[in-house]
């Protein structure tokens, strides 16, 4: 499905395309998965549950800044992909799952502000996030260096929803 969707949109591809680019039986794709939604849902959540905790964990021992700099050398490592999932046919719906599970992360977290409400913030930092890694994966790859972005990341988020009331 990856290789289909850096050649066309999402809702343009069938089962069968993805059949013949696997080089498997029809049936077997449905042994697996019930439809190319589900595939596609299955590679998203896989993807964001890895960035999310490897952000957490990182941020949870050292900082914010590690955190997003520990985030963006996962999606350096896995550019292609990355530039695929947010950039690619399936971006919608990488977003709306990157959402989701932002938002279910963040019910476990303390407000960062008074003035802001959580959902709302959890909606901009993840739009922020989200937006800012497919613009720099649509970029030529030495453009900007992990630390840069992580760096405006931060910044991004530091100044606007994390800034004090």
């Amino acid at each position: 499905m990856l290789q289909l969707l850096q050649r066309k949109p999402f809702d343009q591809i069938t089962v069968r395309d993805i059949c013949a680019e696997a080089k498997v039986h029809y049936a077997t794709f449905f042994r697996h998965h019930e439809t190319k939604e589900s595939l596609l849902d299955a590679i998203a959540k896989d993807e964001i549950a890895r960035l999310n905790q490897l952000a957490i964990s990182i941020r949870n021992a050292e900082s914010y800044e590690a955190g997003f700099e520990g985030l963006c050398a996962y999606v350096a490592e896995h550019r292609e992909l990355w530039a695929i999932l947010l950039n690619g046919g399936a971006g919608g719906a990488m977003r709306e799952e990157w959402l989701r599970v932002s938002m279910e992360v963040a019910k476990g977290e303390q407000p960062i502000n008074a003035w802001l409400p959580t959902e709302l913030g959890t909606i901009c930092a993840a739009s922020l996030i989200a937006e800012t890694l497919a613009w720099w994966v649509g970029q030529p790859e030495d453009a900007y260096s992990v630390s840069h972005i992580a760096r405006i990341l931060y910044r991004l988020l530091s100044t606007s929803i994390m800034a004090p009331d």
